[in-house]
């Protein structure tokens, strides 16, 4: 699985810290992490969690990645920019029993977490059980197991309604404010590790277009 990890500006100081930590229980799975920054706070690309959300759009919607790890100082604000897009579904994951329970019941693409609230002594460890909780195992199987089922079947329901309440992403792209998605795309490994890892030629090419 490719593994996309963004950081918006107001945490971007702890991008070490994270990615470290993802690293650290993905890695050994087989799994291949992408670090698209912000990489620190100077840095000359500056993510906004609204930019976050779309830049998850991009890179779920295109399979350039099939998980996006994300957040902000609180979680919510990545949470509902990621929200916001079509094609991203997205929990507010704290500790490793909500990323249990989001992995088994919700079985989503993203994942937005807090970086400032509760990020104290001992922050990587909690970083590294939430990880190994989402990506050990088989996710989707339901919590209880006896709700398997229905869980299963509220999941497409909402992909429908989301896929029928939402535009698709590539008239977003060419809808939404383009100096926000320019500036949403500007990381210092953005086109080193999209461009390889898209597989939508019609997205690429507008992300080509604008840049």
């Amino acid at each position: 699985m490719k593994i996309a990890l963004i950081n918006e500006n107001s945490q971007a100081a702890k991008n070490a810290v994270i990615v470290n930590a993802l690293k650290t229980v993905a890695e050994p799975l087989g799994h291949t992490v992408f670090n698209y920054g912000m990489y620190a706070a100077e840095d000359k690309a500056q993510l906004t969690y609204v930019m976050n959300g779309l830049l998850a759009a991009i890179l779920l919607n295109s399979k350039a990645a099939d998980f996006v790890v994300t957040g902000c100082g609180t979680g919510m604000g990545a949470m509902l920019a990621c929200n916001a897009m079509p094609g991203v579904f997205c929990g507010l994951v704290i500790d490793p029993t909500d990323a249990f329970l989001f992995g088994q019941i919700n079985d989503g693409n993203a994942i937005s977490m807090p970086y400032a609230k509760g990020f104290g002594w001992a922050a990587e460890l909690n970083l590294q059980d939430v990880y190994r909780k989402l990506f050990e195992g088989e996710r989707g199987l339901g919590y209880p197991k006896e709700r398997a089922a229905i869980m299963a079947k509220n999941r497409g329901i909402l992909k429908d309604v989301k896929a029928a309440s939402c535009k698709d992403l590539l008239t977003v792209l060419k809808t939404v404010d383009q100096d926000l998605l320019k500036a949403a795309v500007a990381g210092e490994k953005f086109q080193e590790y999209f461009f390889p890892n898209c597989q939508d030629q019609a997205i690429g090419d507008y992300i080509k277009s604008i840049l």
